[in-house]
């Protein structure tokens, strides 16, 4: 099975070995393609005015100045002799839930992968802030490969993609797995983190409160989070809505 491995945090992420390892567990046709430099937060955006830089790091180990979506286009249409079977995006250094999904370059990895008829999974590790600097990524190697197989074996179905994320624990303290739907994150903790630099101009940074998770909808990715479960989430591509759709057709003819 070939393999085709993305991230959003850049080339030298430790989550990228987490994620070669998991991949290595399923096959040795193994290939790398992520960012050159961090691309958290850019959702699933192309890079259209710019031209894609190519670097070899090593034996199928590429590093292209873009987004996690040009390294899914640049790997599958480029640099491999054949399109992957597989697409992993991951693993991410914090869990992508809720409106994470949205903002998410490496749910838009696996997103482009779907978008190119590749099954493609998200594989997101969550962290707390007494965890921030060294993530549990113990827990993704060891309960990915066996999660992928699973769902390979089910058959995934056009157009869907699956988000995994693991909780802010050890392997031995996981509580389970649940299969949930993309929760809601109170947007109160969204705020700006207004500063001042050195010469007293104002800048400002995007910033979430901690929280988030406590009180969260059962069932959702945040309340299995929460439970310390792995979160598994088929996330569709259409994002059509119907019901309002024949709502909007009735008021509209």
């Amino acid at each position: 099975m070939r393999i085709l491995i993305t991230n959003d945090d850049g080339i030298h992420a430790p989550g990228l070995n987490a994620c070669e390892e998991i991949a290595r567990a399923l096959s040795d046709d193994v290939w790398i393609v992520a960012p050159e430099s961090d691309q958290s937060g850019v959702s699933h955006s192309l890079s259209l005015n710019d031209p894609l830089r190519l670097r070899e790091v090593g034996p199928r180990h590429f590093a292209v100045k873009g987004t996690p979506t040009d390294c899914v286009i640049m790997g599958a249409r480029h640099i491999m002799k054949q399109m992957p079977e597989l697409v992993l995006a991951g693993v991410n250094r914090g869990r992508n839930a809720a409106e994470d999904v949205t903002y998410s370059g490496t749910v838009a990895g696996a997103m482009e992968g779907t978008v190119l008829g590749i099954p493609s999974f998200a594989l997101s590790q969550a962290y707390a802030p007494s965890t921030k600097h060294m993530p549990h990524w113990p827990t993704a190697i060891q309960f990915a490969p066996d999660l992928i197989r699973k769902v390979l074996a089910a058959g995934m179905p056009k157009d869907v993609l699956v988000n995994i994320n693991f909780p802010d624990c050890l392997p031995g303290e996981v509580a389970g797995v649940a299969v949930t739907v993309q929760g809601k994150r109170d947007q109160e903790l969204l705020r700006i983190d207004a500063r001042y630099d050195g010469r007293g101009n104002p800048y400002y940074w995007i910033a979430f409160g901690r929280g988030g998770i406590a009180g969260a909808a059962a069932g959702s990715d945040l309340a299995a989070l929460s439970e310390k479960r792995i979160s598994v989430t088929p996330l569709r591509l259409d994002l059509t809505d119907e019901p309002f759709m024949t709502t909007l057709a009735e008021v509209l003819g």
